[in-house]
């Protein structure tokens, strides 16, 4: 097989024009990396990242009580200039999964570039742990990946359920959150940042994962129990954390998802439950604190 991985050097302080940008792809491209994935997987509206996502539907997902949360690794792949692919994802594994999910990655020739938890709490107890790659061969990648999933139970590709949550006011929540959510497993929103995000010379679009995202899933009676993560640099950490806490949410991680990003970025996993609403105007508050975009 293939190495999957190559790395030259990292790219803190290089100057924007020596970055490689993602070029434009179709549909055809990715044909095979599809096929290794089971037919998972789409190409964006404008041609730049190939992504699948692969939800723990397997698992009876609950925190403090709220069942029914499903969370999904996901794999997104960018071509550059170069002819090389760039692959980054993220492996949902349980806790008795995660040392053979470990042993997919670093047998594949994949990076691990961050092990943690998103979630406080909850049952079963699951880890996520960021993968990444680089090949001018597509297919090893998807290989590789498709090894890591192989190293959980994951059960294969299904549509996510994209019924309206019932009993939340999402036009009042979509308002406060300046943006308007999708309905996917839950009311789920995704902001890009400002800034021109590189790793490792080449140009990270948004949608390998650097976003700050939330989930909110209806409890009834007009609350909700939200998930998610803000991305941050390291001056934005502080006053978000504070936003969050006068508005009630929880933190849950702090933590970095790459080995060489730039600039150096943050995540940081929140949880709480209570009037959706109420909730809503705390991100929205932690939001103008930090340097996003629209809504991704």
């Amino acid at each position: 097989m293939a190495q999957a991985l190559t790395r030259t050097r990292a790219t803190r302080g290089e100057v924007p024009g020596a970055l490689q940008h993602p070029v434009v792809t179709r549909p055809a491209d990715w044909q095979v990396v599809a096929e290794e994935l089971d037919g998972a997987g789409h190409l964006g509206a404008d041609g730049i990242v190939y992504r699948a996502t692969f939800p723990r539907y397997d698992l009876n997902l609950s925190s403090y009580g709220v069942s029914g949360l499903v969370e999904a690794s996901y794999a997104a792949f960018a071509r550059y200039p170069d002819g090389s692919t760039m692959l980054m994802g993220d492996v949902v594994a349980t806790e008795a999964e995660l040392q053979w999910v470990t042993d997919a990655v670093q047998g594949h020739g994949l990076e691990q570039s961050a092990i943690h938890k998103h979630l406080l709490a909850h049952r079963p107890t699951l880890w996520w742990t960021h993968v990444r790659g680089v090949s001018t061969d597509p297919v090893a990648l998807a290989f590789a990946m498709r090894a890591c999933l192989d190293a959980t139970a994951t059960p294969g590709p299904r549509d996510p359920d994209r019924t309206p949550p019932a009993g939340l006011d999402t036009a009042a929540i979509d308002a406060a959150l300046g943006a308007k959510g999708v309905s996917e497993d839950g009311y789920r929103f995704s902001f890009a940042r400002k800034e021109t995000i590189s790793d490792d010379n080449r140009v990270v679009p948004p949608a390998m994962g650097v976003t700050t995202s939330f989930t909110f899933h209806s409890v009834g009676n007009g609350r909700a129990a939200v998930s998610g993560d803000f991305v941050l640099t390291a001056g934005e950490v502080q006053h978000v954390i504070k936003a969050l806490r006068h508005g009630g949410i929880k933190v849950v991680e702090l933590h970095n998802h790459a080995l060489s990003d730039s600039p150096r970025l943050f995540y940081l996993h929140l949880w709480a439950v209570g009037h959706a609403v109420s909730l809503a105007r705390t991100l929205g508050t932690a939001k103008a604190a930090t340097s996003l975009g629209a809504n991704s």
